[in-house]
């Protein structure tokens, strides 16, 4: 309950993702690790509580303008108790472990506008003397936030949403099941995307091993050990990412005619594979059960060493397919050994641009990015940096 209600009170939360350890306990509001400056000039941390007004699962407007402290008698920062802060001495507990020992009083003219104005005011003037004893003594130390509830899409609390006030933008992917068909360069680069927002389950479909190479054009930095282990792409990216989120499903095989049945459970997938006729019974499957996709693609050719090339990026939703089979889109034919521009160079950082280009373009469809171009099919050319967009709904 304690995290379900900061989460859910702009207050609460403003403060916790500011960084101050803030909990709920008997039914109110504690502060830990407050530092002040005791008789002996000395900086400590003590603990603040304040009294919680709610109305239904969110808090209102602070109902009293006391706080009260659980340390030694704070004093300024020369020794000098904080008499005009403090109101009178108590003997009160929070919990099992928090000693209330003194009773703060100080009253804006219009009161404390909420919990976050009421703390940080209380906070300041204890802080400000320790700081100027310590500089990096700080209420704001924060604390990592484990979560508390088993049906959580991430292992700890995404703090950075909420602090950047784009919860409800980020809320709009929270989709059932995203594929990810590929894991060689884009597709790895794509996951490390999409593992960040709260989609309920990332289903991972690739055939090959993690080896030397891949590390090289690859989020993240593999050890040696792991290279040795010649773990499977998948098993390796869900290892990765299992430590930030739930949910991570490793399917280490490719997907043909036999198996693309497995993608009509998807909510969305993306497609991040050369080889063109696997690809064109997926597109075709894709379509069938009504799937959006998003197939993305690059061809880069050596200039007298300089390398050039186009990155793609192509969109398809049950409103807008017939693009797709263009051959000018998305090509659905085995790689011409001979022809230099299909030879098969990727590098991390044009394969991390043609993930980005697709997971902002997934976003755009889902309404968490603004979209008024509505493209399905978008390219980038390295040799003029020129990016257009095609095929617009």
């Amino acid at each position: 309950m304690s995290r379900a209600l900061i989460s859910r009170s702009d207050d609460l939360r403003r403060l916790r993702d500011e960084g101050y350890e803030v909990a709920i306990v008997d039914n109110r509001l504690v502060l830990e690790h407050v530092p002040y400056v005791n008789a002996a000039g000395e900086v400590r941390f003590g603990t603040l509580v304040s009294e919680l007004s709610l109305a239904g699962d969110q808090t209102v407007r602070p109902g009293d303008h006391v706080a009260r402290f659980a340390g030694d008698e704070p004093c300024d920062r020369h020794g000098r108790p904080l008499t005009a802060l403090i109101n009178s001495s108590i003997n009160e507990r929070v919990g099992d472990s928090v000693h209330l020992r003194y009773l703060f009083s100080s009253k804006p003219e219009d009161g404390y506008r909420d919990y976050h104005h009421k703390i940080t005011t209380y906070i300041a003037m204890l802080q400000g003397h320790a700081a100027a004893l310590d500089p990096t003594a700080t209420a704001r130390t924060y604390q990592v936030i484990e979560n508390d509830d088993p049906d959580a899409v991430f292992r700890y609390l995404d703090t950075a949403s909420s602090r950047a006030g784009i919860s409800h933008s980020t809320a709009r992917l929270a989709l059932d099941k995203v594929g990810i068909i590929g894991l060689g360069g884009s597709g790895a680069y794509i996951l490390d995307h999409v593992a960040t927002v709260p989609v309920r389950q990332i289903h991972l479909f690739d055939g090959d091993a993690f080896l030397q190479h891949n590390a090289f054009r690859a989020p993240g930095a593999a050890s040696i050990e792991q290279l040795r282990r010649r773990p499977t792409k998948v098993a390796y990216y869900a290892e990765m990412y299992s430590v930030m989120r739930n949910g991570i499903v490793a399917h280490p095989y490719y997907l043909d005619a036999d198996n693309v049945d497995e993608l009509e459970a998807m909510t969305f997938v993306f497609i991040a594979i050369d080889d063109g006729p696997p690809k064109r019974h997926i597109i075709a499957a894709l379509e069938q059960f009504g799937v959006p996709f998003i197939d993305v693609g690059m061809g880069l050719y050596d200039v007298d060493g300089a390398l050039g090339g186009v990155l793609r990026v192509t969109t398809s939703t049950p409103q807008q397919r017939a693009h797709v089979h263009d051959r000018r889109r998305v090509p659905f034919d085995n790689a011409d050994p001979d022809d230099e521009y299909e030879r098969n160079i990727q590098t991390g950082d044009l394969n991390s641009l043609n993930a980005t280009l697709a997971v902002i373009r997934w976003r755009k469809l889902y309404g968490s990015y603004l979209d008024l171009g509505h493209e399905h099919h978008s390219t980038y050319t390295i040799g003029t940096g020129a990016l257009t967009g095609d095929d617009h709904a």
